[in-house]
């Protein structure tokens, strides 16, 4: 006599070649389908219940547990061979090159705490825009080895106004360090050589912040100083929208001036009344610095140099003038007692801009 069995699920009537057994239950065909499935790894049935992979990869515990894992960010099934470590959490491949292309190109209002580099009481932190390369995880990756090879110089931004590129955004550093330290010609060939373009993008732009307290000790003397800093920028600001390399349309959008009134502190004072924002020449929003914002950007080193030896020279002048002699000061009295031994390459950049006593030269593309 034959056993029969019944279907723990459906009761129905079975006989042992019928019947499907699992654990201590038995199944007819249709429900041992609809309950159980077949493990990925080791190829035994497991109730689906109990699946520790997915549906497309069903998995027993012990292979889960011994031979895969899930994506820390996006939840995916991974096998361990496949996985990406990173201080005991994994990830899928995708997700892993996302979070370090978001550590290499950070958000915009990324801002570290900044490392001052050099010796001195002036320091200039720079934001180079570069565009047209790519907003690539390699590329950045290439630039910051070799910026912060040794130190942490700069790190990288993205930036709205750029089409296809990111900011390259370096820690405060003296004129000295800038010239003598940074790498800052290598950097720029890596880049040309990548691909990317500053000055002929269209849309990158060189922006300079100095420190507050590079004018004075105390808050009024950063402002009489400050205020003088406009007042150059306005009463020049024909030689300094040549000395930009912007148009007219492009210093509107991305750096507007305020307008020249009867003195530095009236300039000043209208200023600090714009509505403008930052989208300004000389931007004043920042509690611990003021943002030279006039310049377009450049992979040509000479430039990028004389751009941040103008900064500093008109530092120079805002904190030792008073207000009635710069008042007097004319464009060819500042460049004339400019030291061609201290600052050749403002020098050669104002001579190619023809900004230098009407002494054009030749000159390399800007690029």
């Amino acid at each position: 006599m034959r056993e029969v069995f019944y279907c723990s699920q459906c009761e129905q009537e079975l006989t042992e070649e019928t019947a499907y057994f699992m654990e201590e239950e038995v199944y007819c065909l249709d429900c041992f389908e609809e309950l159980t499935d077949t493990c990925a790894e080791r190829g035994e049935r497991i109730y689906i219940s109990e699946n520790e992979g997915t549906e497309d990869t069903p998995l027993c515990s012990h292979c889960y547990h011994h031979y895969y894992t899930n994506c820390n960010h996006c939840d995916e099934l991974i096998s361990l061979d496949n996985a990406y470590c990173e201080q005991g959490i994994y990830y899928c491949e995708e997700c892993y090159h996302e979070k370090i292309e978001r550590k290499l190109i950070h958000d915009y209002g990324y801002k570290p705490y900044p490392v001052f580099y050099g010796k001195g009481g002036r320091f200039f932190g720079v934001e180079l825009e570069i565009d047209d390369g790519g907003k690539d995880y390699d590329n950045a990756k290439k630039i910051l080895e070799l910026a912060n090879e040794v130190k942490e110089h700069i790190y990288i931004k993205e930036d709205g106004s750029l089409s296809d590129g990111f900011e390259i955004v370096s820690h405060p550093m003296t004129l000295d360090y800038h010239k003598n330290n940074m790498n800052w010609q290598e950097i720029m060939k890596k880049a040309v050589h990548m691909g990317y373009y500053s000055h002929q993008s269209g849309t990158a732009g060189l922006h300079i912040h100095v420190n507050r307290n590079c004018f004075g000790e105390y808050a009024e003397e950063q402002e009489n100083a400050i205020s003088r800093v406009l007042y150059f920028v306005e009463m020049f600001w024909n030689e300094m929208l040549c000395f930009s390399r912007r148009t007219e349309k492009q210093m509107k959008q991305w750096a507007n001036r305020y307008g020249r009134k009867n003195s530095p502190k009236e300039t000043l004072y209208h200023a600090k009344d714009s509505q403008n924002g930052r989208y300004t020449c000389v931007n004043l929003n920042n509690y611990e610095t003021i943002e030279f914002r006039l310049f377009r950007g450049t992979l040509k080193y000479n430039t990028f140099i004389a751009t941040l030896q103008m900064v500093n020279k008109i530092c120079d002048v805002a904190i030792s003038f008073s207000d009635e002699e710069l008042d007097k000061l004319s464009w060819n009295g500042f460049v004339s007692q400019l030291d061609s031994e201290k600052v050749p390459e403002l020098i050669q950049y104002l001579k190619e801009r023809r900004l230098y006593c009407n002494e054009p030269v030749l000159c390399e593309e800007e690029m």
